[in-house]
């Protein structure tokens, strides 16, 4: 009898240990590399096109008032996105209110013969756009691009706005010939692409920029035209948008941050990371759901979701591109990667390091006041297929990061784990020319044209030409 007990006892216990073990999450699958970057078949990268998307991404003339371009708000130390910020009074366009937020500069309103005029809510000052430019390292793997998802994977040619040149994968396309007509980032009212092809065909590339990085200099070392690059780059010197969008592109798909620790610990240097960035990296993967959205390697989803930044009524993001109301007040996450080198995260720009991330779920509330508007929040997405996690589907927490130790550990693989040296230090493929709106940038407020800057640097270099002169003369 007493056997027969010890036996079903036994099998008892057997079915226990079992059922926990069953219970037990198994360990997560080993992350991935960055997998190779997609490139659409009807325009393959070349070098050619690369080098002339990087001098066309660079070059001020781009803009109407050459007081612009379109690396100007995505300054590869600044992770790619824009290092310098400035207020955007929000919906109620009142400076000082709640629903501020921080956006780009952009221009000075000008009419369609190029004179400044007053714009109704910057006057003559320069022009803010109503979100914080997005970095662009990651773009090349998403399906659709800004932080509303209105750049689609589908590019049609904007000159008639329905010839489908790329029928997918063409996300980077279409971000790209957005700026450059809006009145708001680089063009003057009324722009159109006739003005853009005809002023390229007639400048001289990169006239406004100097300290060219060393493969910019080779190809313009021989007074290239941008008829010469185009001709390089397609075959013959005409210049459309669909070619610009193109060249562009190419450019932007070479810039893969590739190179962080995480990247070089996962391929099997086991010192890649310090031991407390490892910590991090194993709390933020197995014990808080960040990485539901933020999923390695890309260490984004490139979904959209409501985190609960501002009221969705003050900016009903991904809902607006649809039409949906699942959508209202959605943005795309963003990438994780070379979150260290930004001031301004997310689509608001007032989130200003990975730490006051953190500590905005920690707390719902981070210091300086910013909160959390539950009412339209997402649920947390569940995982990839697999075995499942703790806190799927349900909605954002506050964050549990156990103590001070694991939010040390997690904020320092944040913001030096996924940092890629070569993006910290600008060096290529990140390496850049410097623009004469950063030597003789006007101060954000001044009510007074853009076109300062360009003023000094022509004072500039009229004396130094006086000088030069006298010089001359006195030598002869």
């Amino acid at each position: 009898m007493v056997m027969r007990m010890l036996r079903v006892l036994g099998v008892l216990f057997l079915l226990a240990g079992t059922a926990e073990r069953s219970q037990a999450q198994p360990p997560p699958p080993p992350p991935q590399p960055l997998p190779p970057v997609p490139v659409p078949p009807e325009y393959p990268i070349t070098e050619e096109k690369r080098i002339l998307g990087k001098i066309l991404f660079w070059d001020e003339q781009l803009s109407s008032a050459n007081s612009i371009a379109c690396g100007s708000c995505h300054i590869p130390s600044g992770a790619g996105a824009d290092p310098n910020p400035a207020t955007h009074p929000g919906p109620d366009g009142t400076f000082g209110t709640a629903d501020d937020v921080l956006g780009s500069l952009g221009v000075v309103r000008r009419d369609n013969a190029g004179n400044p005029i007053a714009d109704m809510v910057f006057g003559f000052n320069r022009q803010v756009t109503g979100r914080a430019a997005p970095s662009y390292f990651a773009s090349m793997f998403a399906p659709d691009i800004f932080w509303d998802g209105r750049a689609t994977s589908e590019f049609v040619d904007p000159l008639n706005g329905s010839s489908v040149v790329i029928a997918t994968g063409g996300a980077l396309e279409s971000q790209a010939v957005g700026p450059i007509l809006s009145h708001a980032e680089m063009a003057k009212d009324g722009r159109t692409w006739s003005d853009v092809t005809n002023k390229l065909a007639v400048v001289t590339p990169l006239a406004f920029g100097y300290a060219y990085p060393p493969d910019i200099a080779a190809v313009l070392s021989g007074s290239a035209t941008y008829p010469d690059l185009f001709a390089n780059a397609f075959g013959d010197g005409a210049i459309t948008p669909v070619r610009i969008a193109f060249a562009i592109a190419t450019y932007e798909r070479t810039l893969v941050a590739d190179q962080t620790p995480w990247d070089l610990f996962i391929a099997g240097d086991t010192n890649a990371l310090t031991p407390q960035q490892q910590l991090g990296w194993e709390h933020l993967r197995d014990r808080t759901v960040c990485t539901n959205c933020h999923r390695p390697p890309q260490f984004t989803d490139n979904q959209f979701h409501n985190i609960g930044l501002r009221p969705a009524s003050e900016d009903t993001g991904r809902m607006a591109v649809t039409g949906n109301a699942n959508d209202f007040g959605e943005f795309k996450t963003p990438s994780l990667r070379n979150v260290g080198l930004k001031g301004s995260l997310m689509h608001v720009g007032w989130v200003t390091s990975a730490a006051d991330a953190v500590d905005f779920y920690i707390s719902g509330q981070v210091n300086n006041g910013h909160m959390q508007f539950t009412a339209d929040q997402s649920n947390i997405p569940g995982t990839p297929p697999g075995p499942a996690r703790r806190y799927d589907n349900i909605n954002i927490p506050v964050l549990d990061m156990n103590g001070q130790p694991f939010r040390a550990a997690v904020i320092d693989f944040l913001e030096n784990g996924l940092t890629d040296p070569r993006v910290a230090n600008e060096t290529f493929p990140f390496d850049r020319p410097r623009l004469s709106s950063e030597a003789f940038m006007v101060p954000p407020g001044v009510p007074a044209s853009e076109d300062w800057s360009l003023t000094i640097l022509f004072l500039g270099l009229c004396c130094a030409a006086v000088l030069s002169r006298r010089i001359l003369i006195r030598r002869s």
